[in-house]
């Protein structure tokens, strides 16, 4: 008995020095380009990849309906190796109502306005910010989209540099009201959504981050800060909690009626460097993101689980 105690002990410290061995060589955030040119998220699509996402989404029967009626899309991004980053996404540019999801493009727009200098960077801000993105206060979200102005928001979102709306590509992030009523209402000209995202806009959108290419290297750090540590215990974080530090999760959700959606980037392990963007119409839309995570891992783990 004193043996098997004794021999738990080692492979319990084995384990922890592992794991701290592995966090202490993973690469920080935002990733410094490597040598060669950066390329833009669109130009990494892997057909393996698709292929194989293609095939494990569609195992299921529920989601090869969702799927098929365009009331279910994903898009994931490997970045194992971020010299050699894949990607892949099913209804990737199937324009849906995003609930709290878009609100990744305000604090995009908050730093754009703080680099313009019509936004005075200040505590309250700050805090706005990130309850804004990780508690998802509609509140915060108002008063940030007041403080910024839907015109500038939206200015941002379709700036040529970033071009996370593209009407000629279905759409994609779309802010055109505040949350919870009241005041501007500018809608996207496609569907005539107030709060809209693609996944695959989504997925640029963390690329970008990942890379250090939202404005700058220093401000991509400071956005994914914001991200970090996502406080609502729900959807992709519910599963994610149980193997994954809060601290290497960068996270973003939504869902309204039958409208679900989450996002994350996850930074940890040797493996474990992904974009995962997920949106459903559906009731059941939170059980189906659930359930999505430990299949899209099963793909991207290079052992079988």
């Amino acid at each position: 008995m004193k043996i098997s105690i004794a021999v738990l002990i080692a492979v319990l410290i084995w384990q922890f020095s592992f794991r701290i061995s592995v966090c202490a060589a993973l690469p920080e955030l935002p990733l410094h380009r490597s040598s060669g040119e950066w390329r833009p998220l669109e130009r990494q699509w892997d057909k393996g990849f698709q292929v194989e996402l293609d095939s494990s989404l569609k195992r299921n029967e529920f989601w090869r309906r969702l799927i098929e009626e365009e009331k279910m899309a994903v898009g994931v991004v490997d970045l194992s190796d971020p010299d050699a980053v894949r990607f892949a996404r099913v209804n990737g540019d199937t324009m849906m109502y995003g609930a709290s999801l878009p609100k990744i493009a305000v604090c995009l727009a908050a730093f754009e306005a703080f680099e313009d200098g019509v936004l005075t960077e200040t505590p309250e801000v700050y805090q706005d910010l990130i309850d804004m993105i990780r508690l998802s206060s509609n509140e915060a979200a108002s008063h940030m989209i007041d403080l910024i102005g839907l015109q500038k928001i939206q200015a941002v979102i379709l700036d040529p540099r970033y071009r996370f709306y593209d009407p000629q590509n279905g759409g994609g992030i779309w802010v055109g009201a505040r949350y919870g009523g009241g005041g501007e209402r500018i809608p996207e000209p496609i569907k005539g959504l107030a709060h809209a995202a693609t996944v695959t806009q989504v997925c640029r959108f963390y690329y970008r981050l990942a890379t250090g290419r939202m404005i700058s290297p220093e401000r991509s750090r400071q956005m994914l800060e914001i991200f970090s540590t996502p406080g609502v215990n729900d959807k992709f974080v519910s599963v994610m909690e149980k193997t994954v530090p809060l601290n290497r999760l960068y996270r973003k959700s939504g869902e309204w009626s039958v409208w679900h959606s989450d996002s994350m980037l996850v930074w940890d392990g040797e493996w474990r460097r992904y974009i995962l963007a997920a949106m459903v119409e559906d009731p059941r839309g939170e059980d189906v993101l659930k359930e999505l995570v430990p299949v899209v891992e099963e793909i991207l783990s290079p052992v079988m689980f």
